[in-house]
């Protein structure tokens, strides 16, 4: 190939979108940027592309640097035209989507990014760009839902049923009704019914469940429509 000695230097990003869920709110895992021109602002996780690292490589190394999770959930989202991050430099960056149990004993979140969880309800202005890789997870995220169980990964190991359709009301900003939701999940044979309840939120109590992660996995790729005309949530 001939070389352009005109031809200008594209610089190649890569930025985690990253999702936790409390048990009430669906939230955003951000850092605060420390220096360059977006001091103190808020964003996404992101890093340069290493040498001989392929994308997914680059965003799991972000990934366990900021939370020491190794093996998380994490799909490609999208690629984008970014804000120039360096001077005079084009930038393309690529989105990733994780997904992350909060609450997980493992999580260790890495005290010099300064990272806070935040509601997507209460998120401040963030770095150029990246509000638009956020909406595009979300919709992936919305997506991939309606089709697959994947948002069993938000999740402690040991949930009810209630606490499930919290988070998928919160997923889609939607309110589901409640027999059609547990009998719509029951059906999937993918929960494993514990003996003991939860009783903080009610005085009968709801009865725990444990996700069958043999079934889970089988049946990741499955078709199981959990929300109805997913099409139409692309």
């Amino acid at each position: 190939m001939k070389h352009n000695s005109g031809q200008s230097r594209m610089l190649v990003a890569v930025d985690c979108v990253i999702f936790g869920f409390d048990g009430q709110d669906l939230k955003l895992l951000l850092i605060k940027q420390n220096n360059g021109p977006q001091k103190n602002k808020w964003g996404l996780m992101s890093g340069w592309l290493q040498p001989g690292e392929d994308f997914g490589e680059a965003a799991s190394r972000m990934l366990y640097e900021l939370t020491g999770l190794e093996d998380a959930y994490l799909e490609q989202v999208s690629a984008f035209a970014a804000e120039p991050r360096q001077p005079k430099e084009n930038t393309v960056a690529v989105a990733y989507l994780s997904l992350l149990n909060i609450n997980a004993s493992q999580l260790q979140l890495n005290d010099q990014y300064q990272a806070q969880w935040i509601s997507l309800q209460d998120l401040p202005g963030l770095i150029a760009g990246q509000v638009r890789m956020v909406e595009a997870a979300l919709e992936r995220l919305r997506y991939k839902a309606a089709i697959h169980p994947l948002l069993f990964e938000l999740l402690p190991a040991k949930f009810t049923i209630p606490q499930l359709q919290i988070l998928y009301e919160a997923i889609y900003d939607s309110i589901f009704d409640k027999r059609n939701f547990s009998r719509k999940i029951l059906s999937t044979n993918l929960l494993v019914k514990q003996k003991d309840k939860e009783k903080l939120s009610s005085k009968r109590g709801a009865f725990y469940y444990k996700l069958n992660k043999r079934r889970y996995s089988a049946t990741f790729n499955a078709f199981l429509h959990f929300v109805a005309d997913p099409g139409d949530l692309k």
